[in-house]
């Protein structure tokens, strides 16, 4: 009997880790990523809750943990680079700004494509155009490559998904209006393992974080009422930057001076759609749901969510009934995730003088000694629900050791 084929669109994180879960139950995958090459560039993302115990049984458990970008934790500084407040890493699998697992994407996007590469085929430089969903499968039309057929496709992109559109043409997204500058700076002597996080008025963030090949990974985040910055190109986006973080404190003039070099920039934003499958045609990870960087949720929702999908799709005999079962798992899970701390992101980005003073004394008192010991104010902003779902145990993609382990 010949195995089921399925397109996976996307080569980040998402996709790569569905393709583990499907060839582990014996069925065909190919992923479609329209980059030319594996992007093995990125931001520290961590992997909590949850997708840790999916990491583990994927058997990547070493590779990942031996990857970590060693941040030791998390301090908010004021414009000297005085520290106004001290967090540690989280100790359990959820807690922490800095969490147990802090990776760069591009090196947990590159572990999963070594575990896939030789039972997935890969076709970089190339995206769909077209999805005519039939009875008996999906015809695909490519940029590039000619056309196919696949009994399933998933569309595993991010939150402003291109093919997403062509299978959910009324999908809207939820704009939070706040842009990111992510950017990779010279590491100094200066610099030290701690997220280092500022706050200036007018809405403006600047942090560095470390990294482990030496480097250091810097993002600029600011409010803006204006959108559409993000579909701007690379060189209007950074005139932006300077202008707007200009006299800004701290590191600013620092990281501005990184924009000479290629940075990524971006709106952050939610997806929440009514359904996440079409016909033959499923969503997963941030095209789905999109709880955006703020959740700290990203990574593990992906992870979490491909093992649920490829789970379900061996488990039954009917796709429907699979894509049916796989939203009813994930979908309170997804849920609580998207529920970002009050005042999200305005509470984290004041505009005024005032606003930066009362969020410094807010977060001098939630890293008191007792209010560590109680939890608090640190357990609710930085401790992600990451644990909050009851893994399903899937025999048809988790055999012998893994499971019982």
């Amino acid at each position: 009997m010949r195995s089921p084929h399925v397109l996976i669109s996307g080569a980040s994180i998402a996709g790569p880790a569905l393709a583990h879960w499907l060839a582990a139950a014996g069925w065909t995958t190919t992923v479609v990523e329209r980059f030319d090459a594996l992007r093995d560039t990125g931001q520290n993302i961590d992997v909590r809750g949850a997708a840790l115990e999916v990491v583990r049984w994927m058997g990547l458990d070493d590779a990942v943990r031996g990857a970590t970008t060693g941040e030791t934790g998390t301090a908010f500084v004021d414009e000297r680079g005085d520290v106004v407040a001290a967090f540690p890493a989280g100790r359990s699998d959820t807690g922490g700004a800095t969490a147990e697992v802090e990776i760069l994407r591009g090196e947990l996007s590159r572990l999963l494509y070594e575990d896939t590469r030789d039972g997935t085929e890969y076709v970089f430089g190339d995206q769909i155009t077209g999805l005519d969903d039939r009875p008996d499968g999906v015809a695909v039309r490519f940029a590039r490559s000619p056309e196919r057929t696949f009994d399933l496709v998933v569309v595993a992109e991010g939150l402003g998904s291109r093919t997403r559109a062509l299978a959910f043409p009324d999908a809207r997204t939820t704009d939070l209006g706040l842009y990111l500058a992510y950017l990779t700076i010279p590491r100094t002597p200066a610099d030290d393992d701690r997220w280092r996080w500022y706050n200036a008025t007018r809405g403006r963030q600047v942090s560095l974080r470390p990294d482990n090949v030496g480097t250091i990974r810097a993002f600029l985040g600011f409010l803006s009422d204006v959108r559409g910055l993000e579909d701007l190109g690379s060189h209007d986006q950074a005139q932006i930057l300077r202008k707007t973080f200009r006299g800004a404190g701290w590191a600013t003039e620092r990281v501005l001076s990184g924009l000479d070099e290629p940075f990524y920039f971006d709106a952050v934003g939610q997806a929440r759609l009514r359904r996440w499958s079409s016909g033959r045609v499923v969503l997963l990870g941030d095209a789905a749901w999109c709880a955006s960087p703020l959740s700290g949720m990203g990574t593990s929702l992906a992870l979490v969510g491909a093992y649920v999908l490829a789970g379900e799709l061996t488990t039954r005999d009917d796709h429907r009934e699979a894509f049916a079962r796989f939203e009813a798992t994930m979908r309170p899970y997804v849920d609580r995730a998207q529920k970002l701390p009050p005042g999200t992101p305005r509470l984290a980005f004041p505009r005024t003088r005032t606003g930066v003073t009362g969020l410094r004394t807010a977060l001098r008192v939630a890293a008191s000694p007792v209010a560590q010991r109680l939890g608090g104010l640190s357990g609710r902003f930085f401790s992600p629900p990451a644990d909050e779902i009851d893994l399903p145990r899937y025999r048809s993609v988790i055999t012998g050791p893994r499971i019982e382990a």
